[in-house]
């Protein structure tokens, strides 16, 4: 990536689902209104790599029509950064070939890993938070950088458990492997309390240590609360209110940033999920 900079600083953005591409690229000739308001606010869009890197030509041609319309950042969910397999180097080719055919500058992966001896998880799961752990982190991000000639940014993941062997805090490993490896940080506020209310930190104590910066954009999602009190990571439904009072928090810290709505399941309609993005105006307000 250039730098964070090379998104609108104080932007909008949409996490590309196919129920999002008609509207995105203009192809209903008979948008209601608001369809057509809401596609003026968004201001860049975010592409699952995994969606697009498969052997259909159609994620690719959606791809394409989106990127002539917007600036595109490209999210991965299976570098498995901090898992112990080897990287997937043949999949960082084809990513770089991909980014660099479309001049996509933005590319970022969870700091957790995916995989355990050649199988996939299916999920990000979260590795210790150890001082011990921190060389291989970095050199890891360093690896992918390189593999992909372009910085990269990591994200804080959804966590619900902690190791024994954690000796650090997370925001402070964080900010570790971005200070080691030279790279950026997409920071996740759903993620930050999800985990906060999972294992009894606070919330606004994450963000002291992160490098503002070095971050690209902000994350946003909806998320469950258990009855059992958990918090689970689900991106389903509308931000929770107190996510968006710890982005209010997370403006006040470091803004202006970049940010964007992430929505995976049960998807609204288009102008209903773009709306809930618009609230963010209203917080940082």
């Amino acid at each position: 990536m250039t730098v964070p900079g090379a998104l609108p600083r104080a932007g909008l953005g949409l996490g590309l689902r196919p129920a999002f591409t008609r509207a995105l690229c203009g192809r209903d000739p008979e948008a209601a209104a608001e369809v057509v308001e809401a596609v003026e606010i968004v201001d860049f869009v975010e592409v699952i790599a995994e969606n697009v890197l498969g052997t259909s030509d159609v994620p690719r041609a959606r791809l394409a029509e989106v990127r002539a319309r917007f600036p595109v950042t490209m999210h991965c969910v299976s570098l498995n950064l901090l898992g112990t397999d080897p990287l997937d180097l043949a999949f960082l080719r084809r990513l770089r070939a991909l980014c660099d055919e479309h001049a996509i500058d933005v590319v970022s992966d969870h700091l957790s890993f995916s995989a355990s001896a050649g199988a996939p998880l299916h999920d990000l799961l979260p590795a210790p938070l150890s001082r011990a752990l921190l060389p291989y982190a970095i050199d890891r991000v360093r690896a992918v950088q390189d593999a992909l000639g372009r910085r990269f940014a990591v994200e804080n993941p959804s966590t619900y458990l902690r190791y024994v062997d954690d000796d650090i805090g997370e925001s402070e490993f964080l900010a570790a492997v971005v200070d080691g490896a030279g790279c950026d940080v997409i920071l996740d506020v759903n993620n930050v309390m999800v985990a906060s209310a999972n294992h009894g930190f606070d919330p606004r104590g994450f963000f002291n240590g992160i490098p503002w910066s070095n971050v690209a954009y902000v994350h946003v999602a909806g998320h469950l609360c258990r009855r059992d009190g958990l918090r689970h990571d689900t991106h389903d439904r509308v931000v929770d209110d107190a996510v968006w009072g710890l982005y209010a928090e997370a403006w006040r810290q470091g803004g202006p940033f970049p940010t964007l709505l992430e929505w995976d399941e049960h998807l609204p309609p288009f102008h209903d999920a773009v709306a809930e993005l618009r609230r963010a105006l209203a917080v940082r307000a």
